[in-house]
């Protein structure tokens, strides 16, 4: 592992990107979310996907500048069309217009078409819990069949990604889960690691089930199988197919649309204000309640007390801000890349990486 201070990433992240085409705000706000997913642990949808998001940039297709184009908006609702710009910028932005239709209406939501990959839904849910607010976000990719529903051997969902916030007086409740077994991202992790998948999580063509990433990421016709698995997979399935109709379908632009849209999503996002439910005190004190309750119950190993959604995330996070920011060699070798294309110069390696306390 190579440990970078945080900030030279940053900097770094933003330089790139802004050469390969992107205005400043654009580049700042992907360069600072692509981080924060390796802030929070999300290391395959964090910054080692800036060489292929600027490469978007850079060979057009990728939006460097332009608006976000408001196709329907009420009260509480809105739909945009990002028309490729990049997926951070767009999720900020998105997040952001939600919490102001919350505050008003009590409930915001944002339907998003043909924005750029997303990245990690995680990095986007501290926008809302700290003004107080939930937060739920859905993705997919119209392009991508990569998830096989229950009970067959074809892929036909993406690994759609489910994102929940919910501030507490503390720390912030994090869920950030695949509705597949795993994500396609993690699956070439392994893949590159040269390690099998410590479950079958994969599905061959032939329908045998498989641990070996390599099958997927070399082979013809194998698929992830949904949340749940070969016995339990039914309700992955069903949850991939609500997420499809709630960002494909609300927004009007799915798979027969965006077939060679490559890895551009679709996004649902919505936000409530427990003011406009009850107390917010009260909602705070019933989060503490649960989150006390879950803490509490009895650990199945004494050494590994029961965690709370988001806790390790968080602590992680603090820790990298403070000591620096690993990358396994795979993701220093595509900054490396980036660096060489766009003539921008690396950052320096910190001299004693700081093993991480998890």
């Amino acid at each position: 592992m190579n440990t970078f201070a945080a900030q030279d990433l940053a900097t770094f992240a933003q330089t790139v990107l802004a050469k390969a085409g992107a205005r400043d705000d654009i580049a700042a706000a992907t360069a600072t979310y692509l981080l924060e997913g390796d802030l929070l642990g999300f290391s395959t949808h964090g910054l080692k996907r800036l060489y292929f998001n600027a490469k978007l940039l850079a060979d057009g297709k990728a939006r460097g500048d332009g608006a976000i184009k408001i196709v329907r908006d009420r009260a509480a609702v809105a739909t945009w069309d990002a028309a490729f710009l990049p997926g951070p910028y767009v999720a900020a932005q998105a997040v952001e217009a939600a919490c102001a239709k919350a505050k008003i209406a009590g409930t915001g939501s944002i339907v998003v078409k043909r924005a750029q990959h997303v990245a990690s839904l995680a990095a986007y849910l501290r926008i809302a819990t700290e003004q107080g607010l939930l937060v739920n976000l859905i993705c997919s990719t119209p392009a991508q069949s990569s998830v096989a529903p229950f009970g067959a051997k074809q892929a036909l969902f993406s690994p759609n990604p489910y994102a929940v916030g919910v501030p507490t007086s503390t720390t912030p409740i994090l869920i950030d889960i695949s509705l597949s077994m795993t994500a396609a991202g993690k699956v070439r992790q392994f893949w590159e690691r040269g390690e099998a998948l410590p479950w079958p999580a994969l599905i061959t063509a032939t329908g045998e089930l498989s641990q070996d990433p390599s099958v997927y990421i070399e082979g013809e016709g194998a698929a992830i199988l949904p949340l749940g698995g070969h016995d339990l997979g039914y309700k992955g399935s069903a949850l991939c197919l609500m997420s499809e109709i709630w960002t494909m379908g609300l927004s009007n632009y799915g798979r027969s649309q965006g077939p060679d849209d490559g890895e551009s999503n679709s996004l649902f996002v919505q936000v409530l204000d427990p003011a406009a439910f009850g107390e917010p005190s009260e909602f705070i004190q019933q989060a503490d309640d649960l989150v006390a309750r879950m803490q509490a119950c009895t650990p199945i190993d004494s050494t590994k007390p029961v965690r709370v959604p988001g806790q390790r995330a968080l602590q992680y996070r603090q820790q990298q801000l403070a000591e620096g920011v690993q990358l396994d060699s795979a993701t220093v070798g595509r900054l490396e890349r980036a660096a060489e294309r766009f003539d921008v110069a690396m950052p320096k390696a910190m001299p004693k990486p700081m093993p991480l306390r998890l």
